[in-house]
């Protein structure tokens, strides 16, 4: 497994991460079994969210605990993060000093911590007010509650107006990302060409993160677009990128799992892989695409083969 430094913290993290929003999914034993897995593949980095739970909120953080039996020797063992500012089943995004306040302290009551190492902003929220975010930080920060700040799907803008107002550095910004959902290298290697792979979507959102020294989380690693199912074994919607995988994989001696992980974690942006599987053979098979030595080539192949243009 490998590790990278979380720039401006002192956090040194696994490049893959175990995502926990369908964790409930599981009986308990298969969840704690699911975990113990992750952690002896030497993840050590687990990503929540406030509003993760198909019944109840914050339930896949409360039965997370239950699961590890959470405690003072495993807490140190990991680095937990966890996200809010989504109001779930109201429709609407909430940054209001007392909301991120109220959802800390109910993440880490479900959690049985007494701190998170990354709090992110969920969403971005049109009506945020910056002096709020700011001092909810600043309380949570010197309380000891949340050690460091980050964003998720905030674009470089969004992120440079709350930049301007907080005075902890954001660290993470965490965005979908996988070879089948591409929009944030897409326009760069299209760039300056009349078709639709040049269009900028994102505000070169890859390149701020790296001027910046923002670590890049990517979510949904496997999937199509926004969630239209795995791309990994479609032979219908994508035969020759599962075929390309299929070569490097053997080549490799690894699953197509481990070369789809394998292809982000490749990026010298150190971009790290957030899975959201069940599969304890699925967790194995990707962390093992921690490490793949993809050359220049082959990653070019793959990006190719997903139906991008290449100049």
């Amino acid at each position: 497994m490998k590790y990278n430094k979380i720039k401006n913290t002192d956090l040194k993290a696994s490049n893959i991460i175990m995502g926990n929003m369908r964790l409930k999914q599981l009986p308990l034993l298969e969840a704690e079994k699911l975990i113990q897995t992750a952690m002896e593949q030497g993840i050590n980095f687990f990503d929540h969210a406030d509003i993760y739970g198909p019944d109840v909120i914050g339930e896949c953080e409360e039965f997370f605990a239950k699961a590890i039996q959470m405690n003072t020797s495993i807490r140190e063992k990991m680095i937990l993060q966890s996200k809010c500012g989504i109001r779930r089943g109201e429709g609407y995004f909430d940054f209001s000093k007392e909301y991120i306040i109220h959802s800390v302290n109910g993440i880490l009551k479900r959690l049985k911590t007494e701190y998170l190492d990354i709090l992110l902003l969920h969403r971005p929220d049109p009506l945020m007010v910056p002096d709020e975010v700011a001092e909810a930080f600043e309380e949570l920060h010197s309380s000891g509650k949340v050690r460091y700040f980050g964003v998720s799907n905030h674009n470089p803008a969004q992120i440079e107006l709350l930049q301007k107002y907080i005075s902890q550095k954001l660290v993470v910004n965490q965005l979908q990302f996988s070879i089948a959902h591409t929009p944030i290298i897409d326009s760069g290697i299209a760039l300056n060409m009349n078709v639709e792979q040049s269009v900028n979507r994102d505000s070169s959102i890859l390149e701020y993160c790296r001027i910046n020294d923002i670590t890049m989380q990517a979510w949904s690693p496997f999937q199509n677009r926004f969630l239209d199912g795995t791309f990994l074994g479609d032979l219908e919607k994508f035969p020759e990128l599962n075929k390309v995988i299929n070569s490097i994989a053997e080549k490799y001696e690894v699953t197509d799992t481990a070369v789809a992980a394998g292809w982000i974690t490749r990026h010298p942006a150190n971009i790290h892989v957030v899975l959201g599987t069940t599969s304890t053979q699925r967790m194995i098979d990707a962390c093992k695409g921690s490490e793949i030595p993809l050359t220049r080539e082959e990653w070019y192949q793959i990006y190719k083969a997903a139906g991008n243009i290449i100049p």
